[in-house]
């Protein structure tokens, strides 16, 4: 675990850092729906959101960045009392805590913004450690879209919907 540890709003400043690890997890295919070639263009357009969407950056002491969580509305309209949050931490950070810090604080976001909920639209089943950790922060899985996701080791495996009121 991190003796110090800030999540702040992300700017255009982190990009540079988030990019490469953003790349490699999204290259390697285990854990997003994102095309595995993404480019660094759309990924940007992807990650780093407008209003009222929000991107953050973890950060250590020394200001390294160690992951980066985007929030925003799951849905428009009649939907966007449900917020949805995508996570990504650097692999040579994992274990420290950051993945919980970004769940516990996008958590903290949506309820100071009056949303009611929070939902995951596809959390890969093969992604133990993800899904323990939602369910540690007491999310629920409310359906699995079977084969839905083809993981580049296990083959087609579920996509969960998680799901958890604020």
């Amino acid at each position: 675990m991190l003796t110090a540890m800030l999540i702040r709003t992300a700017t255009p400043e982190d990009w540079p850092a988030i990019w490469p690890f953003l790349h490699r997890i999204v290259a390697a295919g285990e854990t997003y729906t994102y095309p595995r070639d993404l480019d660094e263009g759309r990924a940007r357009d992807l990650w780093m959101l407008k209003p009222p969407g929000r991107t953050v950056v973890a950060t250590d002491a020394d200001g390294t960045v160690l992951g980066s969580a985007k929030m925003n509305p799951n849905q428009m309209g009649p939907g966007a009392h449900v917020a949805g949050a995508s996570f990504m931490v650097a692999p040579e950070s994992g274990g420290r805590g950051v993945g919980r810090a970004l769940g516990e604080h996008v958590l903290e976001w949506a309820r100071a913004e009056g949303y009611q909920a929070m939902q995951f639209n596809a959390v890969v089943e093969a992604n133990t450690r993800a899904v323990a950790l939602w369910r540690s922060l007491g999310f629920e899985i409310v359906g699995t879209v079977p084969k839905a996701f083809h993981h580049p080791a296990e083959g087609y495996v579920g996509l969960h919907i998680m799901h958890r009121f604020l």
